[in-house]
């Protein structure tokens, strides 16, 4: 297989399954406090089609880091506690990456401890499993990024909302009037270099402790 295709199809599938689930995570938090409009529109589902934006999922793939899907539509008045409930939705998507992240972990090491050890003496059917444990791996860093930048105080990333709601109403109000320029406020973080400082770092290490923290 070339090199670039072989890429493209190690990571398509962390990618997808990482954007989707993460919107899915926010739909289904807002379904259960009160909140159907992701349920009309047909959003509480795990097929990537419902969720993607394809310049959002080309972006990811690119940067490896940063991306984004079609964002999940919600409803605030039909919350019980609008301003707690939406800080809950918008903690949901992160924190389903890290979980994903934390499940592709596990399958990582079970699957170097039940299987390679033993194949790498003999050979047998370890090319048909690499690819997986890659895929594996990759899926740890994608699902760890996402939760990470989404993270990022800055609105319309979840981090900003989960700050309003954490925020009295008067700064809050402040913060969401900043809305509209938040994505050109990461595109300028971005552009800017200013991720070397924390983001990558942090991404690195966490990646790196995950997946070689474990020795057997």
């Amino acid at each position: 297989m070339q090199p670039l295709l072989h890429e493209i199809v190690i990571y398509a599938v962390p990618i997808l399954f990482g954007l989707t689930v993460h919107e899915y995570a926010h739909g289904l938090v807002a379904d259960r406090l009160g909140d159907d409009t992701p349920r009309l529109m047909g959003r509480l589902t795990l097929n990537p089609l419902k969720h993607l934006d394809p310049i959002g999922t080309l972006v990811f793939f690119v940067t490896r880091v940063f991306g984004w899907a079609k964002p999940i539509s919600i409803n605030p008045d039909n919350l019980r506690s609008p301003r707690r409930d939406m800080m809950r939705i918008a903690l949901a998507g992160p924190g389903a990456n890290f979980i994903l992240a934390l499940a592709c972990t596990l399958v990582y090491h079970l699957l170097h401890a039940s299987f390679f050890a033993r194949s790498v003496a003999n050979g047998s059917g370890v090319q048909i499993l690499l690819p997986l444990r890659e895929m594996l791996a990759v899926g740890v860093s994608v699902n760890i990024a996402l939760g990470m930048i989404n993270l990022i105080p800055i609105p319309p990333l979840d981090g900003g909302r989960i700050l309003a709601g954490l925020l009295p109403e008067k700064p809050a109000a402040y913060l969401e009037k900043i809305d509209s320029y938040g994505a050109i406020l990461l595109v300028i973080l971005v552009l800017s270099n200013s991720l070397n400082l924390f983001f990558f770092p942090l991404l690195s290490t966490l990646t790196g402790w995950l997946l070689n923290g474990i020795t057997y």
